[in-house]
């Protein structure tokens, strides 16, 4: 690759970590390429993008970035076999991970996983990394809980209104006319 290309790919690669908010970086160097080729299909499936990269160009995407300190925290992580899934959701990758490993031996490891400015290492974290709420999760909770208090209140108005109405209507009736 001559100087020209590098730039070009490093380029390619800071508009992608600048698009994506989530992503993964895997070691797939175990895998066959049939499995390669499986796994690629399951990621193109759930809209996630898994390229294999450079060691050497991702740092230099890095360097190139606002948040530069944050992403140099997977530097670390950098060697070998390296491939970035990125992701449109925090826990999409994951799932993808967890699904592909599912009945077969082989399996892409995780290097590190970076979530919205958190940065995760290693291949323990993907149980619980499968386990994060998307944002629209965490929103749909919250008005959940929002709604509940007033659910509430306005079921124990239309309860007592009734029960009141009732005390009322039987209190009419016991009177003599």
């Amino acid at each position: 690759m001559n100087k020209a290309d590098k730039s070009v790919a490093i380029d390619e690669l800071v508009a992608k970590f600048e698009e994506y908010n989530f992503f993964y970086v895997t070691d797939s160097s175990s895998m066959t390429v049939a499995q390669m080729n499986k796994f690629r299909r399951l990621c193109y499936e759930q809209n996630i993008e898994f390229k294999v990269l450079k060691n050497s160009l991702i740092k230099k995407a890095f360097e190139r970035l606002d948040n530069t300190d944050k992403l140099m925290a997977i530097a670390p992580a950098l060697k070998g076999t390296t491939a970035v899934m990125f992701s449109d959701t925090n826990n999409g990758a994951a799932k993808v991970l967890k699904t592909f490993r599912t009945g077969t031996t082989v399996k892409p490891a995780l290097k590190a996983a970076y979530i919205d400015s958190d940065v995760y290492f290693g291949d323990d974290q993907i149980d619980m990394l499968t386990q994060l709420k998307s944002k629209n999760e965490l929103i749909g909770e919250v008005l959940g809980l929002l709604q509940s208090p007033a659910r509430n209140v306005i079921s124990a108005l239309q309860s007592g209104g009734s029960t009141i109405a009732g005390l009322l209507k039987t209190l009419e009736e016991r009177q003599p006319a």
